[in-house]
C-alpha cells in the first residue's frame, strides 16, 4: 500500500513519519485520537489537516506504522 499523504523527510521531524511535510507527526495525529479528540475537534483545532489525513493515518497505524515499504524519504504528494 502507498501512502500518499504521509512523507518522511530527514530535514523534517528528524525524518519520523508526517502529515505532507507539515512537520505535523503522524505518531502526534494517532495521540490526540486515541485520547477521545474526534476528528472534527481535531480538524477544527488544526484547520491544515483534512479529513483525508487522518483516514490515511489511521490506515497506517494498522497496517503497521514505521515499517511499511510505502514511505519513501522526502517524498510530496
Amino acid at each position: 500500500m502507498r501512502f500518499e499523504r504521509i512523507t518522511v523527510n530527514p530535514n523534517v521531524c528528524t525524518g519520523k513519519p508526517c502529515i505532507r511535510n507539515l512537520r505535523f507527526p503522524v505518531s502526534r495525529l494517532l495521540g490526540l485520537l486515541a485520547s477521545g479528540e474526534t476528528k472534527e475537534g481535531i480538524l477544527q483545532a488544526y484547520p491544515y489537516l483534512e479529513p483525508e489525513d487522518i483516514d490515511e493515518a489511521l490506515r497506517y497505524a494498522a497496517l503497521g506504522g514505521d515499517s511499511q515499504p510505502g514511505l519513501e524519504q522526502g517524498r510530496r504528494p
